[in-house]
């Protein structure tokens, strides 16, 4: 069982999902940056880069983002008929898909999507897709005909894990809220003026309890008065089930950030080094264009013998990994360096762990091989910035 510890620390945000004495996943909300990832815009073509086919699109503020000209499912604001290319000045509707790392703008889409808990409502894909994580071909097989007699033809859905077991009454209610969200949405693009803001995703916190699995939330706390009143309107709304498990914390002697070691969390999060239980250790290298991950015996010193020393190191350190990417939310092309095995079967054995710890991860991970070189080359889903660059917008008063 999971709980969602919210709190306020010089003014930003923190949300902490843990799972019995640990945090599996971390959300920092930097005090006056307000995150974009989920908006929708109203943006204009600025500049179309043809050698690396793209157009970058103003969406207020100065604010330019990534649009691919392959992006097949653009809406136009002024109502013109797409002709199969943009020109500089267009203003169309787009959705921030992935936010700006470092140098990198933030990523577009005129795929709009608008989330819910239950089901995923897309205005340019307009197929019916299922979770992976749903694995009952009976039930899939009724839910996608219902939803092909209900759904319209300009969208399509997306069923989302916590859809299977739910109660018709609370899909159904959601569908209708999502398809309301979504003409309306479309509608004020004809009207509204050029970088309007057409639709604004809910803070961290708040998708935390949106995206937590059913049934695995056991409490929902928060010391700061706003986001308890925040929290309990949007349950009251989207998750009356939920309603009670929302508590505030009031002790002047022990903040909640202290309770939860928060600072304790950050330090973890940000360090180079993470010791494993055995005595072996990883080494975590974000770089420009990949995350290194060397994983080493260290001070471990077993009497088994070699090839069960470097296996038990090994299968103990793709856990750590898996904890780690999500608590640190790594993402794009990682490249672990395990201790080197030499027997294939050691290293199906390893692969084969590694993919079903990852499996677990909310965003799409992958394990792609293992290299001649005996490097496991995995990817993961580039959504939100990393908590080492989230915690770097951070006020320059606060100390990690």
């Amino acid at each position: 069982m999971n709980k969602l510890i919210i709190t306020r620390w010089n003014g930003s945000i923190f949300t902490l999902l843990q799972s019995g004495k640990n945090t599996i996943q971390l959300d920092i909300d930097p005090s006056g940056n307000q995150s974009i990832l989920g908006n929708i815009y109203i943006g204009k073509v600025n500049n179309i880069v043809k050698n690396i086919n793209a157009a970058f699109v103003d969406i207020g503020n100065g604010q330019m983002g990534y649009l691919s000209l392959s992006d097949p499912f653009l809406h136009f604001a002024n109502q013109r008929p797409y002709e199969g290319k943009l020109k500089q000045g267009d203003e169309i509707i787009v959705q921030v898909e992935r936010e700006a790392v470092k140098t990198k703008a933030p990523v577009l889409s005129g795929n709009l999507n608008i989330t819910g808990r239950y089901f995923v409502l897309t205005s340019g894909k307009k197929q019916i897709g299922f979770s992976g994580k749903i694995t009952d071909q009976t039930w899939k097989s009724k839910m996608k005909s219902d939803l092909e007699m209900k759904k319209k033809e300009n969208y399509g859905m997306i069923v989302r894990t916590n859809a299977y077991g739910a109660s018709q009454e609370e899909l159904e209610a959601e569908f209708s809220d999502l398809e309301d969200s979504l003409v309306r949405i479309l509608d004020n693009g004809k009207h509204r003026t050029c970088y309007s803001l057409l639709y604004s995703c809910e803070p961290s916190y708040l998708l935390g309890l949106r995206d937590s699995f059913k049934s695995t939330l056991e409490a929902v706390i928060t010391d700061e008065r706003d986001i308890y009143d925040t929290v309990k309107a949007y349950l009251d709304r989207y998750q009356p089930e939920n309603l009670q498990l929302l508590t505030w914390y009031e002790d002047p002697l022990l903040p909640l950030r202290k309770l939860y070691r928060i600072e304790k969390t950050m330090e973890e999060a940000l360090g180079k080094k993470v010791w494993l239980k055995s005595g072996g250790y990883l080494v975590i290298e974000p770089t420009e264009a990949l995350v290194v991950i060397d994983v080493n015996t260290g001070k471990y010193s077993g009497r088994k013998a070699p090839r069960d020393t470097i296996m038990k190191v090994n299968l103990e350190a793709s856990k750590e990994i898996g904890h780690q990417l999500r608590l640190r939310n790594l993402s794009g092309i990682i490249i672990i360096d395990f201790i080197d095995m030499e027997e294939e079967e050691d290293r199906v054995l390893l692969v084969n762990t590694l993919e079903q710890i990852l499996s677990k991860d909310p965003i799409k991970t992958t394990v792609v091989e293992i290299t001649k070189l005996n490097l496991v080359e995995v990817t993961r889903k580039k959504i939100k910035k990393p908590i080492y660059e989230q915690a770097a917008q951070l006020k320059e008063n606060v100390s990690i």
